[in-house]
Formats: C-alpha cells, structure tokens, sequence
C-alpha cells in the first residue's frame, strides 16, 4: 500500500515513451484524466522478428552451423512471444525465416497494424526521444513498464506494455496488447486482452484459435505471472538479466532518460537504478487474472466478431514451450504442419523451397479452403 500512495504522489508529473529505433525513440503521452507519463518501449512488431536491425550480434553475422538457432538468433535478445506463436503455426516455416529472411508484411497484416496503432493512440501520444546503447533501449523498456502500471492502477486500463520474464528456464520479451484492472471491490486481478484483426466477417478456425489462445495470450500470462514472482521473492533476477543480455548496470543512461527518470519521479543515473524500481513496481500488482480474453475484430469497420474467454492451462503450456525450445535449442529438426492442416503450405512465402511442397502436394494444397488466410496477430 505504501508503494501505491507514493506511486499517486508522482501522479501529477508522469508520461509515456515508445521507442521505434535504438537511437530514436518516441514519447508517448497518455491521453488521460490524471497526467500520467507511462514508457511504452519497442512496438510488438519490432520485438516479434528479433529487432535484429537494431543490435546484430556477431553470432549471426558468422554462424556456426552446429549452434542452435536460439544461440545463433536470439542471443542477448531472449525469445519474443511471437518466436514461440510462429514455432507451433509450423517450426518449418519458422526454420526458413530465421534463415532466409524474416516473413513479409502482407496487406492483412499491415491492416492489423494500423488497428493496434489506432487503439493504441486512443491512450497514447506519441513523442521522440533519442536514445544511445543497449543499456539506455533496455532502460527505456522498463520505464514504459512501469508507467504502464501506474497507468493500470489509476485508470484500470493500460496498452501495449512491454514485458519480460523466464519462462521454463529461459528469456522472453514481449508486449500485451491490453491489460484491464477493476479500480472498485475487492478483485484487483489484472485481466489480459489479446486483439486480433480478421480480412473477412467470420471467425477462425480450430488452428488459428488454438495458435492464438492457447499459445500466444498465455504465454503472456506466465510472463507477467513471472513478474508477480519478483514479488514473491523480493526481488528481480537482475544479475542474470544483465549477464544474459550483455548489460552493464552501471552504464550511465543518456541525459533524455535520465530527465524521463525524474519527471516520474525517482532519480536514475544508471540501469542498475532502473531496474531496481522495475522491481518495486512489480510488487504494486495483484495476481493476474487466470480467465484471459481473445478478441476477433472485422477489418473493415473494427466491428466486433467475437470474444474467445479460457482459464490459463499451465500444463499445456509448459509442455507446449518445452516442445518448441527443442526446435530453439537444435535437440531435434523442425517439424512440418499436420497433414490435416497443411492447408497453411498454400498462403507461405517459402513453400517453393519447403522440401514439402513437391509439385504434387501444391495440387493437393490448391483444394483446401482459403478461408484460414486471413487473420493478423497483429
């Protein structure tokens, strides 16, 4: 309770961040009834192909055919959500992407883009702020988290909030699209929405709700289920974020971030002093709610299709993110998608090279239904 009277305290002098480059980063400024600044840090798109036009490692730029590919493509980065959303669609696909070429931005999905910005811009204003290193774009992360918060504790409803935390052993960054908090009675849960943007008025099929639901939203609970244990432990993993991502926690942030940390109202000369009221912040948040929520929009006028609500299936997850860390860790090779949904052969950009794909099976894939290309993650 004391660290939520403090955090209304600084109410009158917060505001909002997102950054869209290592080295030029938005200010985002809540549209809101109190003058809330809240940090919103690399866009989900950025963060979902690996950001890696922002920092190469010399990992990728010299591979070692026997490393992993989590090694080879996610070093210092951790996995992202959509790493392990793309793994289940098809670990193939996924195999390609890494080595060829991240997937192109089809027009569904650029209008699944535009939406989220949209929704995102009914909270959120966006302004530039340059940052200089890794340590000053990871800093930037962590004030948009904790605004968020603040913004989710005074006005129920925050968007786009980067998150991070270890799941089954292993790093993993994001950003949720929405989390909701009841402000009266007595549950403060914090309630994750998932939108997703469809070409056509209908709903999904099994793969695509089960690619969306039982993957990629819970994936998002057990993250920020992961930074309610920093507050059951008291305390952020901080030594191992630094070592995995290869950060100094000295480094001296740039005079931007530093002007950011003391408008929100805490004085942050280095990352360490970031981090450390990360980890406060974290504590300031009930439980998570475990009924998490799918939401399906029509593109052409944003009209709702329907709302996909599930109870978090723990088991089935960690299951589901061990299979697919043995396709990251190169304990076995990428699997093809089913037989009865090899349908998603026909809408990908790789099938002229997918072993798969022979000229009989484009044939066989011409019959199936389309009716399955249309939906964006974004």
């Amino acid at each position: 309770m004391a660290l939520i009277e403090a955090a209304f305290s600084l109410a009158s002098s917060l505001s909002v961040i997102r950054s869209s480059s290592p080295f030029s980063s938005p200010l985002l400024l809540h549209k809101n009834a109190l003058p809330i600044k809240s940090f919103t840090v690399l866009s989900k798109r950025n963060l979902s192909n690996g950001s890696g036009s922002h920092y190469p490692d010399i990992e990728e730029s010299s591979p070692n055919v026997h490393d992993s590919f989590l090694r080879r493509f996610r070093t210092k980065r951790g996995l992202s959500v959509t790493d392990l959303t793309s793994t289940e669609w098809c670990e193939k696909q996924m195999e390609f992407s890494l080595q060829l070429g991240g997937r192109k931005v089809n027009k569904v999905m650029r209008a699944g883009i535009v939406r989220h910005a949209k929704l995102e811009q009914e909270v959120i204003t966006r302004v530039e702020v340059k940052i200089k290193s890794r340590e000053d774009g990871w800093a930037l992360k962590f004030l948009n988290f904790i605004n968020g918060v603040y913004q989710l504790l005074f006005e129920g409803l925050t968007r786009e909030l980067p998150i991070m935390g270890i799941a089954e052993g292993i790093w993993m960054v994001g950003v949720i699209d929405e989390i909701q908090m009841p402000l009266t009675g007595n549950d403060h849960n914090a309630f994750l929405i998932d939108t997703k943007t469809r070409s056509r008025d209908n709903l999904p099929s099994e793969p695509q709700r089960r690619n969306g639901r039982r993957v990629n939203s819970t994936v998002y609970f057990i993250l920020l289920d992961a930074e309610l244990q920093a507050k059951l432990a008291d305390d952020f993993p901080s030594k191992k974020f630094f070592t995995f991502f290869g950060l100094n926690p000295q480094h001296n942030l740039c005079e931007d971030l530093k002007m950011m940390s003391a408008d929100s109202g805490f004085s942050a000369l280095t990352l360490d002093d970031v981090v450390r009221c990360y980890g406060n912040t974290c504590k300031m948040l009930a439980p998570a709610h475990d009924q998490l929520l799918l939401r399906y929009e029509y593109q052409k006028d944003y009209s709702l299709l329907g709302e996909d609500k599930f109870a978090y299936d723990s088991d089935w997850l960690k299951n589901q993110i061990r299979r697919s860390l043995e396709f990251w860790h190169g304990e076995r090779e990428a699997s093809y998608a089913s037989a009865e949904e090899r349908w998603k052969c026909g809408f990908c950009q790789y099938s002229t090279v997918c072993p798969l794909c022979t000229d009989n099976n484009k044939r066989t894939m011409a019959k199936f239904s389309s009716k399955d290309s249309n939906i964006t993650n974004a």
